[in-house]
C-alpha cells in the first residue's frame, strides 16, 4: 500500500475506539495528523522541503501550532515551491512579517528563503535523495513514548550535511522530528493502531 492510499484508508480520525499514540491528547487535529500523516512515507523535493520549513518554524512551539497555522503558511510560502520562495525579495519578507495567520520570525523566513534558494539549485529528485539517504536501514520501535530520543545518530549526521551545505534552523532534534513524521523512522508505540498495522503487514 502507498502513503497516499493509506492515508485514505485511515480511519475516521475522531474513532473513540482507535488506540494511539499518546502524545495526540484530545486533539481532533493531532489524531487526524497521526492517523494519515504521521510515519508514513514522504517523498518529493517539494514536500521535503515544505516539511524542513515548518519543521524550522516549530522550533520552540508546539507542532500542534504549525499544524493549524499550516493552511496559511501554504497560501503565503506559494505552497512551498522553492523556485518561488527562494524569488522572495524584502518586500515579501516585510509582507510576511504582518501576517499573524504565520510564525512572523525573522530569522525562520528568512532562513526558509535561503533553504529554498539551496533546494532550487539542486537537481530534480536530488533533495529527496539526500534527505532519504540519511534514513536508518533499521529501526527500533519505542516500547513507550518515554523511550522516543529526541536525536539519533542519523538526524546528528543530517543536520550536520545540510548545515555543511548552507541550510539553517536544520538542528538535530528538529531533524529527528522530520524524520519521523516523514515516515523515515517509525516511532508509532506498540500499542498504537498504526504500529499494529504495520506489523499486520510485514507478517501477511
Amino acid at each position: 500500500m502507498t502513503a497516499s492510499e493509506n492515508r485514505e484508508a485511515a480511519p475516521n480520525s475522531e474513532a473513540p475506539d482507535l488506540v494511539r499514540c499518546g502524545w495526540t491528547g484530545n486533539s481532533t487535529e493531532y489524531m487526524r495528523y497521526h492517523d494519515e500523516e504521521w510515519g508514513l512515507p514522504l517523498h518529493g523535493d517539494r514536500e521535503l522541503f515544505e516539511k524542513l520549513s515548518l519543521e524550522g518554524f516549530q522550533a520552540g512551539l508546539s507542532w500542534l501550532t504549525i499544524l493549524l497555522k499550516r493552511p496559511r503558511f501554504r497560501e503565503v510560502f506559494a505552497n512551498f515551491e522553492p523556485a518561488t520562495v527562494a524569488s522572495f525579495t524584502e518586500t515579501d519578507v516585510e509582507r510576511l512579517l504582518t501576517d499573524t495567520g504565520i510564525i512572523r520570525n525573522r530569522q525562520k523566513i528568512l532562513a526558509t528563503i535561503a533553504n529554498a534558494t539551496i533546494v532550487r539549485d539542486m537537481h530534480d529528485g536530488e533533495f529527496d535523495t539526500l534527505m532519504w539517504s540519511f534514513a536508518p536501514k533499521t529501526h527500533t520501535r519505542p516500547e513507550s513514548l518515554a523511550d522516543i530520543p529526541a536525536t539519533s545518530t542519523e538526524s546528528i549526521a543530517l543536520s550536520k550535511e545540510l548545515r555543511r551545505r548552507g541550510f539553517k534552523f536544520v538542528g538535530p532534534t528538529t531533524m529527528y522530528a522530520l524524520m519521523q513524521s516523514a515516515g523515515m523512522v517509525d516511532d508509532h508505540v506498540p500499542e498504537c493502531w498504526r504500529a499494529q498495522e504495520a506489523t499486520n503487514a510485514i507478517m501477511s
